[in-house]
């Protein structure tokens, strides 16, 4: 008998349900969300899984990873593609979401996202957590200048020895500092945690060869690498470079139906922060580069007609695509052989 599994998998429990090929249950309940007890119900319940689903989630790489390793066919689909069935239900509980989870694992409807690896997983918790102690301190920071300007104390625009600035003006208004000098104090605990984090991302990427392939293009760092290598995790995976564009949502949308057809913004889907990043490098290529590169010169001529943002977008797509390239190939950013400086201003 051929058996299809749903996971409706939740931070405690994870509900399953077991259905042959017509759809007859044969096996549904809850267990914790741990992959020994998963695979003892499993067991217990299934002789020969074809396929095992579970959505996309906090804990779905971990599960189906742990999973596969005991030898079982695991397929993780995307929670946005599962939602849109799953909501189309009268009555939403766990047990009808595995349900029609082992449905959709039958009926083979559904889009199978790859998995990360636990070394990727590895790459990006440690950008995630780089990324939520830059977001603190620029709150901290947008804290205290805003608590000062009720006081009609304003600072320069700006970060350049912020903590100094702010120790100047308290200096003046010495019956504020109880007020403050906690919010300035946090900050440099942040600034310091920050620069351990980067220590720990110029190692990883150094160690990786991946990323040392990618930092030899133009505008892109340490922490770009490896959040590109932790995102794309294995090229191969892409049949053709330029998918990779719309992969982490830098391509057009599109509205098609009848008479009606247009090109929107970009998607805007996958990766957020992968995708800042690449802009954040098109825009540092754009304008503080200034060697001499065919790829500049495309983006510059973009930029006189549809403006300076709209360029970025561009040139950041054709980055992600550049650089999944070199992944493929092995070969190193390719610049000109005249390698005369720029003198032109973007």
């Amino acid at each position: 008998m051929v058996e299809y599994v749903g996971l409706d998998v939740s931070k405690e429990e994870t509900a399953y349900c077991v259905k042959d090929e017509r759809g007859k249950v044969l096996a549904r309940g809850k267990v914790a969300s741990d992959p020994d007890a998963l695979f003892a119900v499993l067991r217990e319940h299934c002789l020969c899984p074809e396929r095992i689903v579970l959505e996309t989630g906090t804990l779905s790489n971990w599960l189906a990873r742990e999973l596969r390793k005991r030898g079982l066919p695991v397929t993780v689909i995307d929670a946005r593609q599962a939602h849109a069935v799953l909501r189309l239900q009268h009555n939403k509980t766990d047990e009808n979401d595995a349900s029609v989870l082992a449905d959709l694992a039958r009926t083979g409807f559904y889009r199978s996202v790859a998995m990360k690896s636990e070394r990727g997983q590895r790459h990006r918790a440690l950008l995630k957590a780089r990324e939520h102690l830059v977001g603190q301190l620029r709150s901290r920071g947008n804290a205290i200048r805003g608590l000062l300007g009720t006081f009609g104390i304003r600072l320069a625009k700006g970060t350049a020895k912020f903590d100094l600035r702010v120790r100047a003006a308290l200096a003046e208004r010495p019956d504020l500092a109880a007020i403050f000098e906690p919010l300035v104090g946090e900050r440099a605990a942040l600034l310091g945690a920050i620069e351990q984090l980067d220590r720990a991302v110029d190692a990883e990427a150094e160690a990786d060869p991946a990323c040392r392939l990618l930092m030899t293009a133009p505008a892109v760092g340490p922490v770009t690498a490896l959040a590109y290598v932790a995102t794309i995790d294995e090229a191969g995976r892409f049949g053709k470079s330029r998918a990779v564009g719309a992969y982490v949502g830098l391509t057009s949308r599109r509205n098609q139906s009848g008479e009606m057809d247009y090109s929107g913004r970009i998607s805007k889907q996958g990766d957020r922060m992968l995708r800042a990043l690449l802009y954040g490098a098109a825009n540092s290529l754009l304008t503080r580069v200034r060697r001499a590169h065919p790829l500049k010169a495309w983006a510059r001529k973009v930029k006189r007609k549809v403006g300076h943002k709209k360029a970025c977008v561009a040139l950041a797509r054709k980055l992600a695509v550049i650089l999944h390239r070199m992944l493929i190939t092995g070969e190193a950013f390719a610049w000109p052989q005249d390698d005369a400086k720029e003198t032109a201003t973007a």
